[in-house]
C-alpha cells in the first residue's frame, strides 16, 4: 500500500517554527521533519527532536540560498549571506558554482547535523530544493552516500498527470525540470528517493483546501512538504502562512485523510 511522508521543512528556522513543527510531530500530524542546520538556534531547538516518537523520520534540510553558511565562501557568499535561489539557479546553470565551497558547505552542515543528533540524517533533502541543481546535486549525493548510506533523496518530479491534478501545478513542474535525472543520478550512488512529491502552493490561498488535493494520485513513497511555525522572523516571507499550516494540521485526522486516498499514515 502507498504511504504518505508528511515532512515539515524548516526546522530549525526559528524557534517558533521548531517548537511548532516538534509538537505536531508529538501529536501524530507529522511524521517527518527536516532540519536546517546551518541556523544559530539549531544545536538548542535539536533537543526538542530527542523524544519524538520513532516513527517520525528526522532529515537535513541543506541550506544553500537565503542564510548566512557555517563555513567562509568568499565566491559565493562574499558578504557573508548565500544568494536566493534564481540566482543560483542560473549560476548552476552556466556551471559557475564555486563547488570547492559548496562541498565545504554541505560537511559542514552533515556534521552539525550529526553533532546535534548523535547519528545521520534519515534523508536529504534542500531548502528551496537546491540540492537538485546542477553541480550541487553530485555534491549532495556523494556526501549523502558517504555519511548517511541508509537516506532516502528528495525528488520533486512526479508524472505529469499527477501534478496536473493537484494545485500550482506550474510551481510543482518547475520543481520538477530542475530535478530532472536527480533519481537515476542517485541510484548510481545506491541511494533511493520518494516516488511522488507534492505540497506547492503560493502560501496565500487556502490550505484547508488545497491539502487534501496534494493527496491525489500517489505513488509508493508520497512525499506532502508542509511548512508549519508559529511567531516572525525578520526576512521570512512566508510567515503568514505557517500558522494557517499549523492550525489546519491540528484539526485533521492526517490518517482519515490518508486513507481516503489509499494512502498508509503514518507508517
Amino acid at each position: 500500500m502507498p504511504h504518505l511522508i508528511l515532512c515539515a521543512d524548516d526546522f530549525g528556522f526559528s524557534r517558533g517554527v521548531s517548537e511548532t513543527i516538534a509538537a505536531l510531530a508529538r501529536e501524530g500530524r507529522l511524521n517527518a521533519t527536516s532540519c536546517m542546520t546551518s541556523m544559530p538556534g539549531w544545536a538548542e531547538d535539536a533537543t526538542l527532536l530527542h523524544d519524538l516518537p520513532p516513527h517520525v523520520a528526522v532529515g537535513l534540510h541543506l541550506t544553500l540560498t537565503g542564510e548566512a553558511p557555517l563555513t567562509a565562501m568568499p565566491r559565493l557568499a562574499p558578504d557573508g549571506v548565500l544568494p536566493e535561489i534564481d540566482p543560483l539557479a542560473r549560476r548552476a546553470a552556466r556551471r559557475e558554482l564555486p563547488l570547492d565551497e559548496i562541498a565545504a558547505e554541505v560537511a559542514a552542515q552533515f556534521d552539525a547535523f550529526e553533532a546535534a543528533m548523535g547519528r545521520a540524517p534519515a534523508f536529504v533533502d534542500g531548502h528551496q530544493h537546491a540540492h537538485a541543481l546542477p553541480g550541487i546535486r553530485d555534491i549532495v549525493l556523494f556526501e549523502t552516500a558517504r555519511r548517511a548510506p541508509g537516506a532516502w533523496v528528495r525528488d520533486c518530479v512526479d508524472g505529469v498527470g499527477a501534478m496536473l491534478s493537484r494545485p500550482f501545478a506550474g510551481k510543482a513542474i518547475g520543481s520538477a525540470y530542475h530535478s530532472r535525472g536527480l533519481r537515476r543520478a542517485a541510484a548510481r550512488y545506491g541511494l533511493r528517493c520518494n516516488d511522488s512529491f507534492a505540497g506547492h502552493y503560493d502560501f496565500a490561498a487556502s490550505y484547508r483546501e488545497l491539502f487534501p488535493r496534494f493527496l491525489r494520485k500517489p505513488a509508493g513513497m508520497h512525499l506532502v512538504m508542509c511548512h508549519p511555525g508559529a511567531g516572525e522572523r525578520a526576512g521570512d516571507a512566508i510567515a503568514a502562512a505557517r500558522p494557517r499550516e499549523a492550525d489546519a494540521l491540528r484539526s485533521w485526522s492526517i490518517a482519515d485523510m490518508a486513507s481516503a486516498h489509499g494512502l498508509a499514515f503514518p507508517a
